[in-house]
């Protein structure tokens, strides 16, 4: 196996027969780029859609409330529903030990100035579980707390941007904002992961909403969290909050749009089910891949040893025993191959960090292939070089020499 003498004549052979070498070669390592780049950027796919998924909670239910689009029990349809402050306790009396947490919120779009600069912001009156949603980090200051709530504090939490906008370079934690011509005190200032857009909105307490819009107890919207470890139960939650909140609020069962809920439990099934199919296609155009690779090998192979078929037969004739034929051929085969393979891999994984996030707005996100799998690729492939190898040169060996030397 060692034998110095029998290196160094794989190693002519493979010099002499360069062209037969870089062919073969580039086959294996062709294989493997296109076999990575594929994985790489599924992968990508699969980031992107994740980082958008979990952009926020990922364990969130989101419950709304329109226009009916049936009559029901004597009622009309064309009703407006609108939730109030009950119902969200209601919900925390009957299914508060099964949700990780219950929180509503109310929406508005007021008139927001400092000084001589004004802007018009999205703001969102909640409580301070909301942060258990949003991810958004704190810069400066603090988020609500109950003691807001309770008081119903003219206090606000602004975005990154609306501080950018309104006070320069300027903190604004401890300066009054004025909305629709009610000064605000701003506690706190956050950034967050979601974009532009969510770094220009504005937290008041809800309660504070509500009695500055005539001490109303009307809610736009309930958020529910459900446990992560049970997600395989919320969507049956789900159906089952929904369905109490329509028999409460005397909504048809199969109405759509006077109450609906959002689940991301749904969500997050629909989305999983679409990257397992990517997944799938992935690895059937990749498994494709290797196989071409493999056939290229085997090809190679059977004509490099037809055409070295005197040359065997010369080896034959001068005693060459079978085995030290099947040994020249296979050890050419399984060097190429892993040599080529390697060369594939470096080259398929510098490309892949070359690409980083640039594909970014194509929605691939940082492309890369497991280890593992690149291992498995490059082990398949030299299993095919072997195999490749093995089965030309097993016919070689058997080559009677006279009829090696009369071939042409």
């Amino acid at each position: 196996m060692f034998d110095i003498d029998k290196w160094a004549e794989i190693f002519t052979s493979i010099k002499k027969n360069w062209l037969r070498t870089i062919l073969s070669g580039f086959t294996v390592a062709l294989g493997l780029f296109i076999f990575i780049t594929l994985f790489g950027m599924g992968n990508g796919l699969k980031n992107s859609f994740m980082q958008e998924f979990l952009k926020g909670a990922a364990n969130s239910m989101f419950i709304y409330a329109d226009i009916t689009d049936r009559p029901y029990n004597g009622l009309q349809q064309g009703r407006r529903i609108q939730f109030k402050n009950e119902d969200v306790e209601m919900i925390r009396d009957k299914f508060g030990d099964e949700l990780q947490y219950i929180t509503a919120a109310s929406y508005g779009n007021p008139k927001v100035s400092y000084g001589n600069e004004t802007g018009v912001y999205d703001l969102r009156a909640v409580d301070p579980e909301r942060q258990l949603i949003e991810i958004n980090v704190l810069q400066k200051g603090r988020f609500l707390n109950q003691t807001d709530i309770q008081n119903k504090a003219k206090v606000l939490v602004i975005g990154r941007l609306v501080e950018k906008d309104l006070f320069k370079n300027k903190n604004a934690v401890g300066n009054y904002l004025n909305l629709d011509g009610i000064n605000y005190l701003i506690v706190g200032t956050f950034s967050d992961e979601g974009g532009d857009r969510e770094e220009r909105v504005i937290y008041e307490p809800i309660t504070t909403f509500q009695q500055m819009n005539g001490s109303t107890q009307d809610v736009s919207e309930i958020i529910l969290g459900y446990y992560p470890e049970k997600t395989s139960e919320a969507e049956v939650l789900g159906d089952e909050i929904e369905k109490y909140l329509k028999a409460k609020l005397q909504v048809h069962p199969e109405d759509k749009t006077g109450i609906f809920l959002r689940n991301d439990a749904k969500e997050a099934g629909g989305t999983f089910a679409f990257l397992f199919v990517i997944g799938i296609i992935v690895f059937v155009i990749g498994a494709g891949t290797l196989i071409a690779g493999m056939m290229g090998i085997f090809n190679i192979m059977v004509y490099s040893v037809k055409e070295r078929t005197k040359e065997l037969g010369i080896r034959k004739a001068l005693g060459a025993p079978p085995n030290s034929i099947i040994f020249l051929v296979l050890t050419e085969s399984v060097l190429i191959t892993f040599f080529s393979g390697i060369v594939g891999i470096v080259v398929g994984v510098l490309f892949l960090n070359y690409l980083g996030d640039k594909l970014k707005d194509y929605f691939i996100l940082n492309p890369s292939v497991d280890s593992s799998l690149i291992i498995f690729a490059l082990f398949c492939l030299v299993f095919a070089g072997f195999i490749a190898g093995f089965i030309p040169a097993r016919r070689g060996s058997k080559i009677k020499p006279i009829e090696a030397l009369r071939d042409e």
